[in-house]
């Protein structure tokens, strides 16, 4: 079974090796130490899996928590029903969240649109059409 350094993983993922030991201060990634006193992290195939599955966790905008969480659930005997409502359950909050935000966002290009407006039609009251402005 292959093992990796911290920094062959960092330089596969693209990331720092500081992200990788936060990542294991926060429980997500569980090496295994060697060499003198224990200085060195050896990560393990399931440590390389846990890592692409946090960082895709991150990409659909799940708390590291939250990522950590569902990802124990498959390192843990239960059945797999229980990981697949766990996951369901956050990313149904988190596509509730981001509906929200588009909702916000539309509002706001609607209202920007109308005062853009309502700027040009005070500006063609008061400055005469320019070759810029017909054009």
């Amino acid at each position: 079974m292959p093992t990796y350094s911290i920094s062959d993983l960092a330089r596969e993922f693209d990331l720092t090796t500081r992200a990788m030991r936060f990542y294991e201060d926060m429980g997500l990634l569980r090496p295994e130490r060697a060499g003198p006193g224990g200085r060195n992290r050896v990560y393990s195939g399931r440590d390389r899996a846990r890592l692409k599955l946090t960082l895709r966790a991150k990409r659909l905008g799940l708390s590291l928590n939250e990522a950590k969480e569902i990802i124990d659930l498959y390192d843990s005997p239960r059945d797999t029903g229980v990981q697949l409502r766990k996951f369901l359950e956050v990313l149904a909050m988190h596509r509730k969240q981001l509906e929200l935000q588009m909702r916000d966002l539309q509002a706001n290009l609607d209202e920007l649109r109308e005062h853009e407006r309502e700027a040009m039609d005070l500006l063609g009251k008061i400055e005469p059409p320019t070759a810029e402005t017909t054009a």
